[in-house]
């Protein structure tokens, strides 16, 4: 298992590798990592309102909350390439549920980008 500030580099690098004109868009939205989640298969979890979903009454509220999740990431990599390029993948599919895009429209997309 990497070092816990290793895996969050991962998941640093995954947020610079999302294009500016969609990085520019993300406010209010924190993303964590933590070791293991609530259920199984899960390699990440998007919690909040999407922007598709917000209006005015939304300007005060807590954080949204993009989790990775370490273990699964970590035991399904085949190598560090792997690694890398998994959890990239987790996080763009959590930054597309947080710009509105539901489970089946996230699939087709990563489909076509030929995410596996």
């Amino acid at each position: 298992m990497l070092p816990e500030s290793e895996f969050d580099d991962l998941v640093a690098r995954a947020l610079r590798r999302i294009p500016p004109r969609f990085r520019k868009h993300l406010r209010n939205v924190a993303v964590i990592v933590e070791g293991e989640p609530p259920r199984p298969g899960l390699l990440g979890l998007y919690q909040g309102h999407p922007l598709t979903t917000r209006s005015v009454g939304h300007s005060f509220t807590m954080p949204d909350r993009i989790t990775i999740y370490q273990g699964p990431h970590e035991r399904m990599a085949r190598n560090p390439e792997e690694l890398e390029q998994m959890v990239a993948d987790t996080v763009w599919h959590e930054i597309a549920h947080y710009f509105g895009m539901d489970e089946a429209r996230v699939r087709r997309a990563e489909r076509k980008r030929g995410v596996r």
